[in-house]
């Protein structure tokens, strides 16, 4: 089964990479652009075949790993 892990920061968090971002797509003449937030994305194959054994076991990695979750939400979809 493959889980879809996406990781972004919480809202409050300072994001001084998506700032560098936001303001280098502003100098490279896209002015539209008003706001950027960067995250992580993972893809991740486990051999569970059960959904929701598998969606623990993936839960459990981001909680122990994947994402720090001080600072850091994080959300799961399996296919």
């Amino acid at each position: 089964m493959k889980a879809k892990v996406k990781v972004t920061l919480k809202k409050g968090v300072l994001d001084p990479q998506g700032k560098a971002i936001e303001g280098a797509l502003t100098h490279l003449g896209f002015g539209g652009v008003e706001h950027v937030r960067q995250g992580k994305y993972f893809e991740i194959d486990v051999a569970e075949t059960d959904k929701a054994k598998a969606l623990s076991e993936v839960k459990a990695m981001c909680e122990k790993l994947i994402a720090n979750t001080v600072i850091e939400n994080y959300d799961i979809e399996l296919a």
